[in-house]
């Protein structure tokens, strides 16, 4: 058996785990050869390839990012794009494809398995938690760490110049990073895009603060908006799946509050910084037990599945299943972080 693996989409801490657990546990216990595509599907799509074996994977637990790289390519966008991905699996005489990646990553592995016929096994990755399927995705205990850190250092240079500090987070359409920041670094205020927000509001609790001699930190995520208003857009550019790419929500709402209530803002955004370095103690386990699993999918012949975690238990789901919606924030969950606000 020879087995392809690549990483696609956005980068983040722990691909590394998964690629050396699949190959330790391919090697020693199934006996298998892999190769390694760079750049997510760009990789199949123009057969560029690197080895793989474990000479190739020792010393990778600690290290962030993916030494296969990755981008956003989409091989349903690319000109004769399935024909080519699957003359290179043909080329390569890669039997079995592992997939690791987010909704996007395994949205083109579910269409792959399910209508062209391509044995793959996904693995789900992002740092913004929001796989329907799987409890965790591996990433975001890191990304949320690495927020809550920030978060606890801001708190004391706002104290120092009685300024508001809005913190930009990631979060496209899900808040869980800035939920979970939020709540452990002690915000005053956390905005998802689940819950449109009110300025009006969100100054009131701001003034408050003030009152008993407090700087308030107001934590955003980046595809949080305002009631009747719209996202804020960096550009007004599509990647491969068609997302826009979104950031200014922070600069814009600082901009708000500092012109309604008259007390100077300032924004952070922490952008990029939550997805590099060192992955969490979690993420490395979650990663590692995720990478076992799939190859032991390969061994088994159940393609079309993603592993994911349920509990404490890793499970298989059919990946069309894992990738038909997402999850975000319950209300109710919402709620319990509003006692904060204010």
């Amino acid at each position: 058996m020879r087995v392809g693996v690549l990483t696609g989409g956005g980068d983040c801490p722990g691909l590394n785990a998964v690629i050396r657990a699949v190959v330790r546990k391919g090697v020693k216990e199934y006996g298998y050869d892999f190769v390694g595509f760079r750049d997510g599907w760009r990789g199949p799509l123009q057969n560029d390839t690197v080895p793989l074996d474990i000479r190739a994977v020792r010393g990778i637990l600690p290290r962030g990012g993916t030494i296969l790289g990755s981008s956003r390519t989409n091989p349903f966008n690319s000109e004769d794009g399935i024909r080519r991905v699957k003359e290179t699996l043909a080329k390569q005489e890669v039997d079995a494809l592992i997939a690791i990646g987010g909704e996007d990553t395994l949205g083109v592995a579910s269409r792959l398995s399910g209508d062209y016929g391509i044995a793959c096994v996904g693995v789900p990755k992002t740092i913004d938690n929001d796989l329907s399927a799987t409890d965790y995705t591996f990433g975001f205990d890191t990304a949320v760490n690495i927020a809550t850190e920030a978060i606890d250092r801001l708190h004391t240079t706002a104290e120092s110049h009685m300024r508001v500090l809005v913190v930009e987070v990631m979060g496209r359409h899900a808040g869980w990073i800035a939920l979970h920041a939020g709540l452990a670094g002690g915000a005053n205020v956390i905005l998802i895009p689940e819950q449109r927000f009110d300025v009006d509001r969100i100054c009131a609790w701001v003034e408050s603060r003030f009152k008993i001699r407090y700087a308030p930190i107001v934590v955003v995520a980046e595809g949080a908006m305002p009631k009747g208003g719209d996202a804020v857009l960096k550009d007004e550019s599509l990647d491969s799946f068609g997302h826009v790419r979104l950031s200014g929500i922070g600069e814009w709402l600082a901009k708000e509050i500092e012109k309604r209530t008259g007390k100077e803002a300032r924004t952070t955004v922490l952008g990029h910084v939550q997805r590099g370095g060192t992955p969490s103690a979690f993420d490395r386990w979650l990663a590692t037990r995720f990478g076992l699993h799939a190859i032991d999918a390969v061994q088994d012949q159940d393609f079309g599945k993603m592993v994911a975690l349920r509990g404490t238990d890793i499970v298989r789901v059919p990946l069309a299943e894992a990738t038909a919606r997402l999850k975000t924030v319950d209300p109710s969950l919402y709620a319990e972080a509003e006692v904060f606000f204010g």
